[in-house]
């Protein structure tokens, strides 16, 4: 009988953007169980709704991360409008869905860099940062901000976005798709990354379902789901197929993130002439009362956000189910029965989140 060992994988580790440890019970060189533990950057961003008035609190729920901040405000925003029965402007609708989909490529490009570090090719990896820095650039000039941006408001935003900015914005991400098109041979042509990424980590689409696995996850195991086409904010302008992969394997969620970027791009270039004239924003009196539950895409997949309001200015409860939160147990999955040595690039193409997991 082979004799087992645990090796300790984190929660400091080289690869590891966030703390995230997990016990490798192991057979020779194989992993054959995975426990996960968490909990060692919970903040209680949650318990600060009770103190922080419901119109402030958007700037702490953009903080519950630092790199798809801007969805998290306005996935609470939009929890409280509908508590309180608030309409946009749909002009504030349409600039909201553009900031998102800027927060979707921005996200992706992050993660293929670090992904790239992590298989050891730093110029890749510089490549995908030095291209990201066009997106942070764009949100700069129209936030002001170029991570956290506090432009996200109850009753819309906080800012406007002039008409030849936005098509100056649309043709900046017209160029930037050859700069993406570098990189996405590499990363998907390139025979020593391949050989790090394909038929790694695999995930069925009947494990990838039945474990709840949401985002690029789930859809590079071939399973269509997308909260954006439940229609919310602007979505329903713009036409867009969710885009699959068949493998499961690291490849697989590879690709679905470079498919999405040009994905976003086309979104924001289909929603820029529809963007119509007027107020981005109402005024919003008074206090929430009643239950409210949110769903929406993040880069990483779907989050979810209840809010409970007893009409005074501080919320009863704010609850945010992130999805590296739902992905972890689809992580344990893909790493039973592989290689210590594909741990690593494992954890990293579910893209984790540590910080947006513990709040």
């Amino acid at each position: 009988m082979i004799k087992q060992t645990i090796i300790p994988f984190g929660p400091q580790h080289p690869v590891l953007p966030e703390p995230l440890q997990l016990d490798l019970v192991l057979e020779d060189e194989k992993v054959v169980q995975a426990i996960p533990s968490i909990g060692y950057v919970h903040r209680g961003l949650e318990t600060l709704v009770t103190r922080q008035e419901y119109q402030e609190f958007v700037y702490v729920a953009e903080r519950i991360c630092g790199i798809c901040s801007f969805i998290h405000g306005m996935g609470y925003c939009q929890a409280v409008e509908e508590i309180m029965k608030v309409e946009v402007p749909a002009r504030g609708v349409f600039l909201r869905t553009i900031w998102a989909e800027l927060s979707r490529i921005h996200s992706h490009l992050l993660w293929l860099g670090l992904a790239a570090d992590a298989f050891g090719f730093e110029n890749l990896f510089m490549q995908a940062w030095r291209i990201r820095e066009t997106v942070l650039d764009i949100f700069e000039e129209t936030t002001g901000g170029r991570v956290i941006f506090s432009v996200c408001k109850v009753g819309g935003a906080r800012k406007d976005i002039q008409p030849d900015t936005l098509v100056r914005i649309g043709q900046t991400l017209e160029k930037m798709k050859k700069d993406v098109k570098s990189i996405e041979k590499v990363f998907l042509k390139d025979n020593s990354v391949r050989h790090r990424l394909a038929g790694i980590g695999i995930l069925s689409a009947e494990d990838a379902q039945s474990l709840g696995a949401v985002g690029p996850v789930v859809r590079a195991s071939g399973i269509k789901v997308d909260t954006r086409m439940l229609g919310y904010a602007a979505y329903p302008e713009a036409e867009f197929e969710i885009i699959t992969g068949t493998a499961g394997d690291c490849y697989a969620r590879c690709a679905v993130r470079i498919g999405e970027i040009y994905q976003s791009i086309d979104i924001i270039r289909q929603l820029i002439p529809k963007t119509p004239e007027g107020p981005v924003d109402v005024k919003v009196t008074g206090a929430p009362q009643g239950e409210s539950y949110m769903r929406l895409e993040q880069p990483r997949g779907e989050v979810l956000y209840y809010i409970k309001a007893n009409g005074t200015r501080l919320l009863d409860r704010f609850r945010v189910r992130t999805p590296t939160f739902a992905n972890i147990p689809p992580l344990v999955k893909m790493l039973e029965g592989c290689d210590i040595a594909d741990v690593p690039n494992i954890i990293l193409t579910i893209d984790p989140c540590i910080s947006c997991t513990e709040r």
